[in-house]
């Protein structure tokens, strides 16, 4: 089988998925209250971002997954909050979310917004606050707008979610899945399967694995896949229709 019909084979599974939740979701729809399994694997897709290759309809601009460390604790609907960001006040904290921190560093190069010194600085807002010599309190000012603006790109993006409710740790299902679906899907440095188009916010990112794989991901956009993940996912997909 080739890549192409591996990528054909895993958006018929996402389609199944699809119909087995009744839908996709967006961020600026959910709340807590819903019915989120404890752990699992997700993939967003994007307006505008289509298959040119694979088929019609919208591509995955991102995988991911959480407590993939022995021990950690983070629900799915924890993780996805971290992405959605404040429902209060549209901010955010980047810091928490690599995928936040991707999507500010592209609309903060492609508006303009230089100024903004701090974005993506430290792990800890109070570590980047001393940096700049700056309070907390400041730094989170100075940053807010550029939170709030990734708040409002991200809540929109469609995503499907699948609960996979193993252990954490490196050997999970979860991360055996999320790191094989970047790595069929992404086009970094790989002949391009639907490719991103020329508008795509990801051209502006400072990571060329981002702008390259065409994905909000950074991670395992470099690897080779296995294909037998696949079947892996197709269980998985199956199964979750009856629970």
């Amino acid at each position: 089988m080739s890549r192409l019909d591996d990528i054909i084979r895993l958006y018929a599974l996402l389609d199944q998925l699809e119909r087995n939740l009744g839908g996709k979701r967006t961020l600026d729809s959910s709340t807590g209250k819903m019915n989120w399994p404890q752990r699992g694997i997700y993939f967003f897709f994007e307006p505008g971002e289509d298959r040119t290759d694979s088929g019609r309809g919208p591509r995955v601009v991102r995988v991911g997954t959480h407590a993939l460390n022995e021990g950690t604790q983070t629900s799915l609907w924890t993780r996805l909050s971290q992405h959605r960001g404040i429902g209060s006040s549209g901010g955010g904290n980047h810091r928490g979310s690599i995928f936040r921190a991707l999507v500010g560093a592209a609309l903060k190069e492609r508006d303009g917004l230089g100024h903004i010194e701090s974005w993506g600085m430290k792990a800890d807002k109070g570590d980047a606050a001393a940096q700049f010599g700056m309070s907390r309190e400041q730094l989170s000012a100075a940053e807010a707008p550029l939170e709030i603006s990734v708040s409002g790109y991200i809540r929109t993006l469609p995503f499907l979610w699948l609960g996979i409710d193993d252990e954490p740790g490196p050997m999970s299902d979860r991360g055996f899945i999320e790191r094989n679906s970047i790595a069929l899907l992404s086009n970094y440095q790989k002949p391009a399967i639907d490719r991103h188009s020329a508008a795509w916010l990801g051209q502006y990112s400072d990571r060329p694995k981002v702008r390259s794989s065409g994905l909000w991901n950074n991670n395992h956009v470099d690897e080779h896949y296995q294909p037998d993940f696949l079947t892996k996912l197709a269980a998985l997909i199956s199964n979750s229709i009856n629970r």
